[in-house]
């Protein structure tokens, strides 16, 4: 395969270790850690120092040894270590949902999507990734602070600049529609607090049978939106699910489920454009015994002031902190790397 073909990042995930390159370091009770390899550096912890000089030019997976005997197991970071351990202003989608974004939405090869809510880029890479060079991603953003950490952690993950990537500042139902031919994209990935303001757009440049997938965190969102497809006539009937990860503990005959598990992150909700000028099917069902009025609709959604991220319960990041992590990305671009940082491992 000539350099020309190889897939973009794909030549980071091979052959030995070579300076600049993350590598995790596992020891002999499971704590990991990432770490920058830097020719004459070394990884120090209270017991003892390991040399980089150890680790570089060795094949991914050798055991080393540190100066007082501690072993250590040396990998690449997989995407899923990435995503949980590089910088972030805003909460990432975790891996479990991103699988299932790639999936259930069926994002390939080639395709072309639009994002919104980039946040710190953690879904940018999957998407990235199942798109491949020849696809096409813009993502949309609202907050320059937000896309400066997503563009750092994209660049460190695919040692560059993504060929299949954009990125634009504003809101996605003004911006796209501006930027994107109607009826030109396959996909489109929202992942905001109120996606159903943005049905018109998103009706616009989703080509006929393209699908809308939606990740939302709380049931007050994930019903507005089920409902507001739903009324609009022009998608499918939408389709709503969360998934729950529980890890199994199996040791010889002590097999049982874990006692922590990665339990709700959020809602994906998906339906699929019709063609223009059709008018959804509506599902037959059988007549409900408790009917609901306008009104309980209203008092389930609420008013308008109150569908903002306070009023949804979720946290604030400070400025402070924006700007450090977006620091942080951008210097680990720089650097090709993290800094030493233990892993932190899944939610709970």
């Amino acid at each position: 395969m000539s350099a020309s073909t190889i897939p973009h990042g794909a030549d980071q995930r091979r052959g030995p270790l070579r300076p600049g390159e993350r590598v995790q370091l596992t020891d002999e009770k499971g704590r990991m850690n990432t770490i920058t390899l830097t020719p004459g550096g070394a990884f120090h912890t209270h017991r003892g120092f390991l040399p980089h000089d150890d680790l570089i030019g060795v094949p991914e997976g050798s055991v080393v040894t540190n100066t007082v005997g501690h072993q250590y197991q040396a990998l690449r970071p997989l995407l899923s270590d990435f995503v949980l351990s590089m910088p972030r202003g805003a909460a990432v989608v975790y891996p479990k949902d991103a699988g299932q974004i790639v999936t259930m939405a069926d994002i390939f090869p080639g395709a072309r999507v639009v994002e919104a809510g980039v946040g710190s880029g953690a879904l940018s890479i999957s998407l990235l990734r199942a798109v491949g060079d020849g696809g096409y991603l813009h993502s949309y953003e609202r907050r320059e602070e937000f896309a400066d950490i997503a563009r750092g952690n994209v660049e460190t993950f695919f040692g560059g600049t993504h060929p299949a990537w954009s990125i634009s500042i504003g809101d996605f139902q003004d911006e796209v529609v501006k930027k994107e031919q109607p009826g030109s994209v396959d996909r489109v990935v929202l992942d905001m607090l109120a996606p159903w303001e943005c049905l018109d757009a998103v009706a616009t440049v989703l080509a006929p049978g393209g699908v809308w997938i939606n990740y939302v965190a709380t049931v007050t969102q994930l019903s507005r939106t089920a409902e507001a497809i739903r009324a609009d006539g022009r998608f499918t009937e939408p389709d709503a699910w969360e998934s729950l990860v529980r890890g199994w503990h199996v040791e010889g005959l002590a097999v049982r489920p874990d006692h922590r598990m990665v339990a709700h992150t959020g809602f994906l909700l998906t339906a699929r454009r019709l063609a223009e000028g059709v008018t959804g099917l509506t599902p037959k069902r059988r007549p409900s015994k408790t009917g609901f009025a306008a009104e309980d609709v209203q008092a389930w959604t609420g008013d308008e002031d109150s569908w903002n991220a306070e009023g949804l319960g979720e946290r604030q990041v400070s400025d402070k902190r924006l700007r450090r992590a977006a620091k942080d990305a951008a210097s680990t671009v720089q650097r090709g790397a993290f800094k030493e940082t233990p892993e932190s491992g899944q939610p709970q």
